[in-house]
């Protein structure tokens, strides 16, 4: 709870709090090696910059009040996924793939943040929800590769799910709101590779 700071004594509790799914962008490099002769191990190190957004619905006491706000964690990761790729046989030119594994992230906008971090005063809106800087994950996806005349073009779709809680406790009505912080990624790449 807090003293909001337009109405003037009035006293907020946060009734809900969600997380919105946000868009980002990444570049990286694609290495792998064959094991086996339908079988790879892959690592694709790329830069991805995106957000976190989290929601809050605040209302008073007698709920003749409310008021939303939205916290944005912009973050710009360093993703090292070392993955296994099982590919079928290839048909003229074209091919598909099932990829799993896991990997590192890297946080680099985490350090910045956390020097945001607040003291708990009574005006708290402009607070931000600070988070660790690393992770681990788990991966796994599907792609398809088509065969062209100087490089291979590849689609992928791939889930990637972070293992630790990554929630760093504040003084703040928008941290104490929050169990727990966890990475969720959709990722759909586009690849180029030398044939």
């Amino acid at each position: 709870m807090f003293p909001d700071s337009v109405i003037g004594e009035s006293r907020y509790r946060v009734k809900t709090v969600y997380s919105k799914p946000s868009g980002g962008f990444a570049i990286g490099l694609v290495a792998d090696t064959r094991l086996f002769e339908y079988v790879r191990l892959r690592i694709t190190p790329n830069i991805s910059f995106g957000t976190r957004k989290i929601r809050y619905t605040l209302a008073t006491a007698d709920r003749d009040s409310f008021k939303i706000f939205e916290k944005t964690l912009e973050s710009v990761f360093l993703i090292f996924p070392l993955e296994m790729k099982i590919q079928s046989k290839r048909q003229a030119n074209f091919s598909a793939y099932v990829i799993g594994g896991g990997g590192y992230t890297l946080d680099l906008s985490a350090r910045k943040k956390a020097g945001m971090a607040s003291s708990g005063g009574p005006n708290q809106l402009d607070d931000a929800v600070t988070v660790l800087r690393d992770d681990f994950f788990y991966s796994a996806g599907a792609g398809t590769g088509f065969y062209l005349q100087y490089f291979k073009l590849g689609f992928e779709l791939k889930l990637l799910i972070g293992t630790k809680n990554l929630f760093k406790k504040e003084k703040s009505v928008f941290s104490n709101s929050i169990d727990k912080i966890r990475s969720r990624m959709v990722v759909f790449s586009v690849t180029f590779e030398g044939s």
